[in-house]
């Protein structure tokens, strides 16, 4: 049931910048991750981030409309499971309009999961995108 209960966390963590059909539930991922969680993007402006600071943007952008049509999702994944520790990597596609300029990219995403009293959470995930 765990592997289960992991795609389905990620699948909601995706799920939650989807403003395709209605407003981003941007917030979602405040529910999905520990509080005290890390989210990092590499590359050149290499960021971490609080949840706080990742979410906060994010709503603004897929609210205001200058980001819509927007979705993500996993393309392919390896997740390895070791009593309430799991480790996700996989790759990802995206696509949507920004400032009126159709787009489309995608890149390597990795989590880590525990198991909570709660269910599964999302302690921390990296980012990629591909150039």
């Amino acid at each position: 049931m765990s592997k289960a209960e992991i795609d389905q966390l990620t699948a909601e963590f995706f799920g939650a910048f989807d403003n395709r059909h209605g407003a981003a539930d941007v917030a979602r991922v405040r529910r999905l991750m520990l509080p005290g969680g890390v989210i990092v993007k590499t590359g050149p402006d290499f960021t971490a981030y609080t949840v706080d600071a990742f979410v906060e943007p994010r709503e603004k952008l897929l609210a205001e409309g200058r980001l819509v049509g927007f979705s993500e999702w996993e393309t392919s994944e390896r997740t390895e499971i070791a009593g309430d520790v799991a480790a996700r990597f996989g790759t990802y596609e995206k696509s949507g309009v920004l400032d009126g300029e159709p787009f489309e990219g995608g890149g390597t995403k990795s989590f880590q999961f525990v198991r909570t009293a709660d269910g599964w959470r999302i302690s921390a995930f990296a980012w990629s995108d591909r150039p």
